[in-house]
């Protein structure tokens, strides 16, 4: 019998489900422990060392950003995230009940780091089975209104459409943007999200967002675990990525997670659907 991914899903609470629905994105305050946030902050630090400019090569590099990715296969420390209860119950909230990990990423917003595109996650727009994007973002570092925290349009991810500088000049045929909307010329009301370290920000990846300017001297941090509806192709095909000595030592709901006895997932890794928002 295959293990059921959502088996230990916990529940999506009534606010932030409310949240969720009619803003795009929920907040979990301090959700970490202490222990678990020192443990990713050392691991994270760790891997920008070890791979120098290599670092998110398996995905995409961000010029003024440090980018990590495919940290499902870099350490058991991140596995709390990809399996976090409360986390996943707002994913099944949103995505419905089958859905699995797409990628795991880490991203560090440099002093002077300039904002993103506004973007919905692999450009997506929802289908007639309704949403199949859904992230989190887990705060390494305070997101603060200086520092590069995330900004998005809150309700957007009912709107059915991507940004107008991605729709009108930047979504190529891949599915990317190339350059972000003035915040000064954009009719529409952004939010900056903050929060204090060890917080989580569920945001229904169909909303408009992106990282916002990182206006002061130190980094700022955050890992991105990041789902797609089972019928999908995740954004980074963790068979490939992942090593079978690693796969070989994963529970089965870990397996069932990263989708890697799935045949579904297998043929769906050939997608032509973009894999990025944004990034060229």
């Amino acid at each position: 019998m295959s293990h059921d991914p959502i088996s230990s899903a916990g529940c999506c609470d009534l606010d932030r489900r409310a949240a969720l629905d009619q803003a795009g994105y929920a907040i979990f305050e301090r959700l970490m422990s202490a222990e678990l946030l020192a443990a990713l902050r050392t691991r994270v630090a760790q891997l920008y060392a070890d791979e120098g400019d290599r670092a998110g090569a398996e995905f995409k590099q961000e010029r003024g950003a440090g980018r990590l990715a495919n940290l499902a296969a870099k350490g058991e420390v991140f596995y709390p995230v990809i399996v976090c209860p409360e986390v996943l119950g707002c994913m099944a909230h949103v995505l419905g009940p089958r859905f699995k990990l797409s990628s795991l990423n880490a991203r560090t917003a440099l002093p002077g780091c300039e904002a993103q595109p506004l973007h919905a996650d692999m450009g997506a727009i929802a289908d007639e089975q309704g949403y199949w994007v859904c992230n989190s973002v887990w705060l390494l570092d305070d997101f603060t209104l200086d520092n590069g925290a995330l900004r998005v349009v809150p309700g957007s991810h009912r709107w059915g459409r991507l940004p107008p500088r991605a729709a009108a000049e930047g979504n190529t045929s891949d599915g990317n943007t190339s350059a972000a909307v003035d915040p000064g010329q954009f009719p529409f009301a952004e939010t900056l999200v903050t929060a204090p370290a060890g917080s989580v920000v569920v945001m229904n990846a169909h909303l408009w967002h992106g990282g916002s300017a990182n206006k002061t001297p130190s980094p700022r941090s955050a890992i991105h675990a990041f789902y797609c509806r089972r019928d999908k192709p995740q954004q980074q095909y963790q068979k490939r990525l992942v090593p079978m000595e690693v796969q070989r030592g994963l529970s089965p709901e870990l397996r069932a997670m990263l989708a890697l006895d799935d045949p579904l997932n297998d043929e769906l890794a050939s997608s032509s659907l973009p894999r990025s928002g944004f990034l060229v």
